[in-house]
């Protein structure tokens, strides 16, 4: 029974207020920012837009060029502490940074270039200090060493098929100089097989409980796998003047440059510092705040991240310049598609051909209106409703000899007859007295239940995604990819939802009863293969999983089934530390494989994690 367990839970955590309050005030990692003097929150409105020209973020190559022939490549990238400049009249911040050294590191992160067929191995190294420069909330499932020094980190790399030892599990952190690990550690150097569809990825931190904080301090970055053979024929915008990849996320900062993040929790009696979503004013794109970009007039190809913690982006051109989708999250689309809104949800890429021969102005904004929390939160304001500005070359429009032709990449076609099972997957919000979040469940169990979802190695399942929050969560599957098949309406949702909190059974509570209201049409640049896709309340979203290729048959290149496995997830990053996160275990079709009995190696690893939290 869900009331039940939420008891015990409630319980747990009021325990757990007592007890980790304390290591807050003995844990150096505990610090948060406090100004002194006169320090306060920056209004925004006193930074001037678009004084910044839009940075190109550095690139790494993750392979070697030997005799005309890609090899693979090892690399070693650090992070670092910092001080970024955000904008030209806000001090010096300081950030947490992905680099080759501190002085390269950069806020995101270098882009590292990856050759389909070619290996990639990369050795992260954690530079960072013992002290965290950001509030973080211990009364959370959290990463916190045994010691109570060092900032804990994990790097996944988002969208990558590969190894579970170098997914970048929660569990897997390590701090400054592997001094301290997490119980499912298991190698300081990380191997991406790179052997899949060419497409757009990006990396970030996944330690424990602390994704929120360390993300909003700064630790993303883009990671791109190039297919020359697959993809010079198609003729799109390329080369790094007229195919640029643009991260943007939202912050608040102090006058002193400092990142802000409210320190105490909606809840404080309960989680002293953790809020359900975290929102800034200042809309960034590549380390600069509301920048510039001075572009020609021909076509461009945009690839564009969203690494904000909890912030929706509506993207559209003041205009009405048209957006031609050509790939969304890290696979090509069959074909075109043409809009002139793109709604991108926190870690989704969206990636689109812009022609600003068409504009008549020489100038025109990037804007979003989408409300925050999405869907039914504020209206953006005249901060957050600017993302950056294009200042467009005069004259006529110039020879341009790329194109988009009116077909991309075409994958297999996704079939439920290939599902050989189906799942229902339940998100749950719980609330306090005064109905304020206190956590988030995935199937009404906390991320150290033992793990219910063991797909086999190349099969297909259909989940049954129920949303019963108000709020739309992006859902994020680690190695699977899926599509979106179908999005139903729940009616008499509220007597649904009694039900589910008291039983946690779809089928007990005949979903079939409730899941009649009307379909929502899945968008036609989102019904490609995807990653992340955009949860909406009320609704049951039918997806098609594949634990597969889809640009080959072949088998995987690395053995799935192994230790630790893998996770999935909402990727509004306050939700996922708290804890709408679970398990992913896959084991070999047709049997249980390395995984004889689930049950026992959930025991082992919550023995593990004890031992190592306790």
């Amino acid at each position: 029974m869900v009331e039940k367990s939420l008891m015990l839970k409630m319980l747990l955590y009021a325990f757990a207020v007592g007890v980790l309050l304390l290591v807050t005030k003995t844990c150096p990692a505990a610090a948060t920012i406090t100004g002194g003097g006169n320090v306060m929150l920056l209004n925004s409105s006193r930074l001037k837009m678009f004084v910044d020209e839009v940075p190109e973020m550095p690139t790494i190559r993750g392979y070697r060029l030997v005799n005309g022939s890609y090899e693979s490549a090892t690399l070693t990238i650090g992070m670092f502490r910092k001080d970024w400049k955000f904008h030209r009249d806000l001090p010096p911040t300081p950030v947490f940074a992905y680099g080759t050294s501190q002085r390269t590191a950069t806020v995101p992160g270098p882009t590292i270039e990856a050759i389909a067929g070619v290996s990639t191995h990369v050795t992260w190294q954690n530079h960072l200090p013992s002290s965290h420069i950001l509030p973080w909330d211990p009364t959370t499932p959290t990463a916190i060493p045994a010691n109570k020094k060092g900032i804990p980190t994990v790097v996944h790399l988002h969208g990558m098929i590969g190894g579970p030892e170098s997914d970048g599990h929660a569990h897997s952190w390590f701090t400054n100089g592997f001094h301290q690990t997490g119980p499912t550690w298991t190698n300081e150097t990380y191997h991406y097989p790179n052997v899949q569809h060419p497409g757009s990825l990006w990396y970030h931190d996944h330690a424990m409980g602390l994704t929120r904080v360390n993300l909003l301090a700064g630790l993303v970055g883009a990671y791109v796998i190039q297919d020359p053979k697959t993809e010079g024929g198609l003729g799109l915008p390329s080369g790094n003047e007229f195919h640029r990849r643009l991260v943007i996320f939202d912050r608040s900062f102090l006058t002193n440059g400092s990142i802000y993040m409210n320190s105490t929790g909606n809840n404080p009696d309960i989680h002293p510092e953790w809020q359900p979503e975290y929102f800034g004013d200042v809309i960034v794109v590549n380390g600069k705040a509301w920048p510039r970009m001075s572009v020609r007039r021909r076509k461009y190809r945009f690839t564009i991240i969203n690494a904000s913690n909890a912030r929706f982006f509506r993207l559209y051109f003041e205009n009405g310049l048209r957006l031609i989708h050509v790939a969304a999250d890290s696979a090509y689309l069959e074909k075109p598609v043409v809009a002139t809104h793109t709604l991108l949800a926190p870690s989704e890429i969206i990636d689109f051909v812009v022609d600003f021969s068409t504009s008549k102005e020489e100038s025109v904004l990037l804007e979003n209106d989408a409300p925050y929390p999405y869907p039914s939160g504020d209206p953006v304001n005249d901060a957050n409703g600017v993302v950056m500005k294009f200042v467009i070359s005069r004259g006529e429009p110039e020879p341009d000899p790329s194109s988009v032709p009116g077909t991309l990449i075409k994958y297999p076609t996704p079939e439920l007859s290939t599902a050989v099972r189906s799942r229902y997957i339940a998100l749950y919000e719980y609330t306090s007295a005064a109905d304020e979040p206190t956590h988030l469940y995935i199937n009404g169990k906390s991320f150290e239940a033992p793990v219910t979802e063991k797909p086999g190695v190349g099969t297909s399942e259909v989940w049954y995604v129920i949303n019963l929050t108000d709020d739309n969560h992006p859902l994020h599957v680690h190695l699977g990819l899926f599509v979106v098949m179908e999005q139903t309406e729940l009616i008499d949702v509220e007597e649904f939802r009694d039900c589910m909190n008291r039983l946690n059974d779809a089928e007990r509570c005949h979903v079939e009863k409730y899941a009649r209201g009307k379909k929502i049409e899945v968008l036609p640049h989102e019904k490609g293969w995807k990653n992340v896709y955009k949860m909406m309340p009320g609704f049951v979203t039918k997806i098609l999983v594949r634990f597969s290729y889809i640009h080959s048959t072949q088998p995987y290149v690395f053995n799935a089934t192994a230790e630790p496995g893998y996770v999935y997830h909402c990727h509004i990053l306050d939700h996922e530390d708290n804890v709408m996160m679970r398990p992913l275990k896959l084991v070999a079709s047709g049997g249980m494989g390395r995984v004889a009995n689930p049950l026992g190696v959930s025991i082992m690893i919550a023995i593990l994690m004890m031992v190592h939290y306790l």
